[in-house]
């Protein structure tokens, strides 16, 4: 199946934040009951052991689950490494919950920044967790050819593929919201009218979710986009890690 590049209302300008806010808290609370990054901690490790790098700069943040686990995760393997968040459209009150549960490992940006014009000069590794289907195949494009000019590394890790198993979790998700909502942190009493009143936030979660799975790179299709960077002395690596019963996409970028 070819991949599809229709809208996500969370990446609509026009998108009231309370909404958004509503989708990523979702999505956080999802990501940490699950534990995805799990079995991803001890690859990240060995990739940044290899880049030389100290400390990361999280792109597309959301509500900044994925970057809570990683921190804790690589504490335990002796590696506590600075995590920055930052997202074009960040949740403040989101990061700064994160970050204050840190220890000081976590840090955020709160202007936005756009994944397609990472300054140069920003440090650390690059990381985009179950974001990259957001970007259109030349924004993809971009934002792999600027960390490769830069010579920063960078790692796309994407926990939905065009399967059938995550796509049968996807139906369940608007349900599963209606359990979990809560629970979501930072509490927001708009979140809650929102889900159950006005039931925008469970349509938007699997509208969304729908889309990332047809949104979201085949492993071919990563291949392809990363050998059309042609930066001397920069190379790439891609393939699957198994996570339970999904598998989880990569693309993994740095100076040779």
């Amino acid at each position: 199946m070819e991949r599809l590049h229709l809208f996500e209302f969370e990446d609509q300008r026009w998108c009231p934040a309370v909404l958004r806010n509503a989708v990523t808290g979702y999505l956080r609370l999802a990501v940490t009951i699950t534990q995805q990054i799990r079995p991803v901690v001890p690859a990240l490790a060995d990739f940044l052991r290899h880049t030389g790098e100290s400390s990361i700069l999280d792109l597309c943040s959301g509500s900044a689950g994925i970057a809570r686990q990683l921190a804790r995760g690589l504490e335990r393997r002796g590696m506590p490494t600075r995590i920055v968040l930052s997202d074009l459209y960040p949740d403040t009150a989101a990061f700064a919950e994160v970050a204050g549960a840190s220890g000081g490992l976590v840090e955020f940006r709160s202007a936005p920044l756009d994944a397609t014009a990472v300054p140069a000069d920003l440090p650390g590794l690059r990381t985009l967790f179950n974001a990259f289907h957001h970007l259109r195949p030349g924004e993809a494009r971009r934002v792999l050819s600027a960390a490769a000019e830069s010579g920063r590394p960078i790692a796309i890790i994407e926990f939905i593929e065009r399967g059938i198993i995550p796509l049968s979790g996807i139906f369940f998700s608007p349900i599963l919201v209606l359990f979990l909502a809560p629970f979501l942190r930072p509490f927001r009493w708009q979140t809650l009218l929102f889900i159950y009143l006005v039931p925008i936030v469970p349509l938007m979660i699997f509208w969304d979710g729908l889309v990332s799975w047809l949104r979201v790179y085949s492993l071919d299709e990563l291949r392809a986009m990363a050998a059309s960077v042609g930066v001397p002395g920069y190379g790439w690596e891609a393939g699957r890690w198994r996570a339970g019963p999904v598998r989880v996409t990569y693309l993994l970028g740095r100076k040779q």
